[in-house]
């Protein structure tokens, strides 16, 4: 049964892990390629995008594909999108692994914005020490309010960095544990964090922290994704193939 998992995220690598320990799937693991340099796989890995969701399902078809996990950022929603719609077109089962998102807890101060744009202008006019913990894309909005100083962790270096004036960039792969994450934001002396509510442990310990520290913290809100069956975790999905397993063989297929 060959399953393809668009991945990048660490439950679609637990997943390809789980996956690889049953001979009765041939598993894909495909990544967008936005990463420099990836966390090891169990499972073959391609790298890069389809072209679309015409491509996607050319994909799916060649490639005999059984069933297609989308086990994406929660902020893929482009891909997610496509995943979608090729699967409609091929009638191939699509499941989503999708992390549930934090919830707001007593002492949580959020902020919470729909765009990138609302969020640097949620920072306001006066000059305040921000901790940025946003993809790359996302980073360059945060231009146009150069009057504040940044501090910027993402797994990846930022090349070319943001012209602003100030700012201090760490390159580093979670987990990170609220420990970490609170003598960082007091060695930075941080007064206001920017996020996305991404769900999962691996990089709560920032938003942990802002909450015993007293900081306010800027909510990306998630987008809108397209209707499909999901599931929150990778023990749901394995039981999902294997009951989509069950009835192939019944079939004969």
């Amino acid at each position: 049964m060959n399953i393809l998992i668009l991945g990048g995220t660490a439950e679609a690598r637990a997943l390809a892990a789980a996956l690889a320990q049953r001979t009765v799937y041939a598993v894909t693991l495909s990544l967008a390629g936005r990463t420099a340099a990836p966390a090891p796989h169990s499972v073959p890995v391609r790298s890069g995008g389809f072209g679309g969701a015409e491509g996607l399902a050319r994909y799916l078809r060649a490639e005999c594909i059984a069933a297609l996990i989308d086990a994406t950022h929660p902020y893929a929603a482009a891909i997610s999108a496509n995943a979608a719609q090729a699967a409609r077109e091929t009638g191939v089962p699509l499941l989503a692994l999708l992390r549930p998102p934090w919830p707001k807890l007593p002492g949580d101060a959020w902020l919470e914005v729909e765009t990138v744009s609302d969020a640097v202008r949620a920072i306001g006019e006066i000059p305040r020490r921000v901790f940025l913990a946003l993809g790359r894309k996302e980073l360059q909005s945060f231009e146009h309010a150069p009057h504040h100083s940044y501090l910027i962790r993402s797994v990846d270096p930022v090349d070319p960095p943001l012209a602003v004036p100030q700012a201090s960039y760490i390159a580093a792969r979670g987990p990170f544990s609220a420990a970490e994450d609170r003598a960082l934001l007091e060695h930075y002396r941080i007064e206001i964090a920017v996020a996305k509510n991404s769900g999962g442990d691996a990089t709560y310990g920032k938003i942990a922290a802002a909450r015993v520290l007293g900081l306010p913290v800027i909510m990306l809100q998630r987008p809108a994704l397209p209707p499909m069956e999901s599931a929150a975790t990778v023990d749901e999905v394995l039981a999902w193939l294997d009951h989509a397993l069950t009835l192939s063989t019944a079939r004969g297929v």
